[in-house]
C-alpha cells in the first residue's frame, strides 16, 4: 500500500479559512461503516444518529498559544513554535528563519521582554532552547504567544481564534494543534447529549506538530509517527471497560482519541484494574489499513489532508475506497475541509 493510494483532488477554495458563526452549524456526513451508505445533515442534528447506548470519548487537551516571533542578535526574524515543554526552562521547538540559529545564540523580541538561548539541534526540524529570563515559559506564551493555526489557514491569527481553535471542554494545556473533531460541539449540544443518556468521557492527548506533516515514505507501513503524550484517569478506563462489557458503543471524537484508546488496549490496560489513578505515557501508534480496532465502534472526524496519517487512519476504520468515495462526494457537494471545516460520523 502506497501514499498515492491515499490522495484526492481538492480545490484550495474548499479549505476553510475561518470558523462558522456557530460551532454546530457545520455540515455532517453520516456514513454506514458496513454498506458505505451516506446521508447529509448538520452537526447540530448529531443526536439523531447516536443512541443512549453510545459513550462519547473526547480529547480534553488545550491548545497552547505556542507560536512566538523573536529576533536573532543580528536582527533577523525568527519564528518559534514550542512543541514540548521540559523542566528547568528547557523546551523543544520548530525554529523557522532564513538562516538556522546556532547553539549558543540568543533569541528575543525587539522589546527584549524575554530571551531564549539555543541549546542544541534536535534533528532536521526541531531545536532545544532554554528560557534565560526570569519569566517561566508558560507566562511568556500567555503574554506573547499566538494561536498556532495550521499552515493551510493562510492568514494571521486573530482574537476569535483563541476561542474557536479550542474545544469548549479544553482543560489541560499542551497541544500545538486542536483536536479538530471536537470543535463542532458547543455546551448546549453536549448537555443535550448527556440529557439523552449518552455518557461523555474525557481523555487527554497533547497533539504535536506531526499532525501537520504528510507521510514521507512511499510505503505506508514504513512510516513512523512522532510520540505524543497522553493521560487517562482510572475511572474513565473503568467506565469504558464496563461499557464494552455491556455491549455499548464507544464513539471516538477524533483520531487522537482513537489512538489513545487503541493504545490503552494494546498495553493491556482494559484487561485488569489500572495500576495508577492516572495512566500516562506516550504513543506513536500509526494506524493504517489492516489494523484491528478493539475499542472504538464509531468515529467522528473532520476531512483530512491527502497523504496524511489522519486520512490513513480513517481509511483503516472505514475502508480506503469508501473513504475516498466519501471525500469525492464531499467535494462535489461543497463541504468545507480541514480544521475549521465540516465533519463526518462513521457508524
Amino acid at each position: 500500500m502506497h501514499l498515492d493510494d491515499f490522495t484526492y483532488d481538492l480545490p484550495e477554495s474548499f479549505i476553510a479559512q475561518k470558523p462558522l458563526a456557530e460551532r454546530t452549524a457545520s455540515r455532517l456526513m453520516v456514513i454506514d461503516r458496513q454498506s458505505g451508505a451516506r446521508r447529509h445533515s448538520t452537526f447540530a442534528e448529531i443526536a439523531r444518529f447516536l443512541t443512549p447506548d453510545d459513550v462519547l470519548v473526547v480529547n480534553s487537551s488545550k491548545v497552547l498559544p505556542a507560536r512566538l516571533f523573536v529576533q536573532r542578535q543580528t536582527g533577523g526574524a525568527v519564528e518559534v513554535l514550542v512543541t514540548r515543554r521540559e523542566s528547568g526552562g528547557l523546551f523543544t521547538a520548530i525554529v523557522g528563519s532564513s538562516k538556522r540559529p546556532r547553539p549558543g545564540e540568543l533569541l528575543s523580541p525587539p522589546e527584549s521582554d524575554f530571551c531564549f538561548e539555543v541549546i542544541e539541534e534536535m534533528g532536521s526540524r526541531e531545536m532545544r532552547l532554554k528560557v534565560v529570563s526570569n519569566q517561566p515559559l508558560d507566562n511568556i506564551l500567555e503574554r506573547h504567544g499566538h494561536v498556532p493555526l495550521p499552515p493551510y489557514i493562510r492568514r494571521e491569527d486573530v482574537a476569535e481564534d483563541s476561542q474557536r481553535y479550542q474545544t469548549v471542554y479544553a482543560d489541560e494545556a499542551g497541544s500545538v494543534a486542536a483536536p479538530t473533531a471536537g470543535l463542532h460541539f458547543d455546551t448546549r449540544l453536549l448537555d443535550n447529549l448527556r440529557s439523552a443518556g449518552i455518557m461523555v468521557l474525557p481523555v487527554t492527548l497533547h497533539v504535536g506538530p506531526g499532525t501537520f506533516l504528510p507521510l514521507e515514505d512511499d510505503k505506508i507501513k514504513n512510516n513512523r509517527l512522532s510520540g505524543e503524550c497522553f493521560s487517562v484517569t482510572r475511572p474513565v478506563i473503568q467506565r469504558i471497560k464496563e461499557a464494552k462489557r455491556q455491549g455499548k458503543r464507544i464513539v471516538a471524537v477524533g483520531t487522537t482519541v482513537t489512538r489513545v484508546l487503541e493504545t490503552l488496549h494494546l498495553k493491556g490496560l482494559f484487561d485488569g484494574p489500572p495500576p495508577d489513578e492516572t495512566v500516562s505515557g506516550e504513543t506513536n501508534l500509526f494506524i493504517y489499513p489492516g489494523f484491528e480496532f478493539r475499542v472504538i465502534d464509531r468515529l467522528i472526524t473532520n476531512f483530512h489532508l491527502p497523504r496524511s496519517s489522519l486520512l490513513v487512519l480513517v481509511s483503516a476504520f472505514l475502508g480506503r475506497q469508501t473513504t475516498l468515495d466519501c471525500y469525492r462526494e464531499a467535494v462535489s457537494t461543497g463541504y468545507r475541509f480541514y480544521s475549521y471545516g465540516d465533519a463526518m460520523l462513521i457508524r
